[in-house]
């Protein structure tokens, strides 16, 4: 009988399954809904609204992975929904929104530049699930991406828009440049470019840097509440100034696997 027990026991747990696990999964389908959610913003014309969607989806995005790796819920089915995810959000809200935008004007060259930045996107995430769990491939360059990721791609095609929130500039009047910069960023996720990707050993930094570091972080927040298309713009504009430095440390990490 406390055999029978036992297994029944045994078998009542492997059918059970640890609910903090679900949580990362959550966090992907959560951003995924924003995204949707950006769409129905911009067909409506809140085009505010869909931006800030695409934001937040952006923070879940880097929040997910963070959160398996954390509670150890990795899985094969968490990565494709997540990479599911990052082509709805990133791929297509964006763009679409910024063709309901401005794009729309220019009619099927418009539409034709949706198509190369979701083609791009598409090409971005299947490179880098082919190679995520590559063998071969060091462990030091697991701390880069190769080309601009997505979710920073989708956040900054959108720069037009918040550019005219902020009453710096309205593109609209010049389309050709939203084109030019919409396929330059496209461009830009299939490229080889490495860019940091903010794991392993470039993720951590000396302690007597930690307080400095806080009051960044709280001066940046403070602008971007106070001023949020302005900070969003400081934002990244920083992040393309990181471009060529993270270029010059993986070709410096290379050369020092080589010798």
């Amino acid at each position: 009988m406390m055999v029978d027990a036992q297994e029944k026991s045994s078998k009542r747990g492997k059918r059970l399954y640890p609910l903090a696990k679900l949580i990362p999964n959550a966090l992907t389908l959560l951003a995924l809904s924003l995204g949707l959610t950006a769409v129905r913003f911009g067909l409506v014309g809140k085009y505010e609204m869909a931006v800030l969607s695409i934001c937040a989806a952006a923070f879940l995005d880097m929040l997910d992975g963070r959160i398996a790796r954390l509670l150890k819920a990795e899985s094969p089915m968490g990565a494709q929904l997540d990479s599911l995810a990052d082509f709805m959000s990133f791929g297509l809200a964006p763009i679409l929104v910024l063709y309901v935008w401005g794009l729309s004007e220019l009619h099927r060259v418009g539409w034709m530049v949706l198509i190369f930045f979701g083609a791009c996107c598409a090409l971005r995430l299947a490179r880098f699930n082919a190679t995520i769990d590559d063998p071969d491939r060091p462990q030091w360059m697991r701390e880069y991406f190769i080309g601009v990721p997505t979710p920073a791609a989708g956040i900054l095609v959108l720069a037009p828009i918040w550019l005219q929130f902020s009453d710096w500039l309205d593109l609209r009047s010049m389309p050709w440049v939203i084109i030019i910069y919409t396929v330059s960023i496209a461009c830009l996720m299939v490229s080889r470019l490495p860019t940091f990707s903010g794991k392993g050993r470039l993720a951590s930094v000396p302690r007597e840097h930690v307080l400095p570091i806080m009051v960044t972080v709280a001066l940046l927040a403070a602008g971007l509440f106070t001023f949020p298309w302005l900070g969003l713009s400081f934002l990244c504009g920083l992040y393309v100034l990181a471009l060529p430095f993270g270029y010059s440390s993986f070709r410096r990490r290379s050369e020092m696997a080589t010798e």
